[in-house]
């Protein structure tokens, strides 16, 4: 594929317990601003959000947020981004930030960033989209959810090949290099219609 110019970041709207987290956001945000890579995400000052933004924006990066309506009136949106995108509905702000996307990351974060993710790697099984997702697993903090992962793919409710077309690492600099070198291979979902089929 060729050069990725924007990712988008999913992550949490709170900073949790462990400092790595907002420590390796703040990097994330350094890292692409360093290798001209646009960052795309939720539009929030807050959280790891807040300062996934800011590492991006202190080393001269491009930061576009997409936020719906409601949020941006509870005064969460980030003022100082390059650009600040508002939307109606928690849909159209996912169904944006994939139109202006290349790639995903998804961070540590609480069931919004679980659901954006899934919801992104749904779209990947069924092959509305074939962009890169990767997953910055901060201080094993995705390691339960990758288990129940694994877990549906033993018990023949997700393909093996799917499963591994996730990029996962635990420090920013491996991730994005393996997304940067991701290829993309089609891969049919329902490789054994027969076998499913109920009569």
């Amino acid at each position: 594929m060729g050069k990725i110019k924007s990712i988008c970041v999913f992550c949490g709207s709170s900073k949790g317990k462990d400092p790595l987290y907002l420590e390796t956001a703040y990097k994330l945000g350094n890292l692409l601003a360093e290798n001209n890579i646009e960052m795309v995400y939720g539009g929030g000052n807050v959280g790891l959000m807040g300062m996934a933004a800011k590492g991006a924006l202190d080393r001269g990066g491009r930061v576009t947020g997409v936020i719906p309506e409601k949020l941006k009136d509870m005064e969460v949106a980030h003022n100082g981004l390059t650009e600040l995108k508002v939307v109606k509905t928690m849909h159209e702000r996912k169904s944006m930030m994939n139109d202006l996307s290349g790639a995903f990351i998804s961070m540590p974060g609480g069931i919004g960033t679980i659901e954006e993710t899934f919801e992104i790697f749904t779209w990947f099984q069924l092959g509305y989209i074939n962009k890169p997702i990767g997953i910055l697993n901060v201080s094993g903090f995705f390691d339960q959810l990758l288990k129940f992962l694994e877990n549906t793919v033993n018990e023949g409710f997700l393909r093996k090949e799917h499963f591994d077309t996730l990029v996962i690492e635990n420090d920013p600099d491996s991730l994005l290099k393996e997304l940067l070198n991701f290829n993309h291979i089609p891969i049919e979902k329902w490789f054994d219609r027969e076998k499913n089929i109920i009569n």
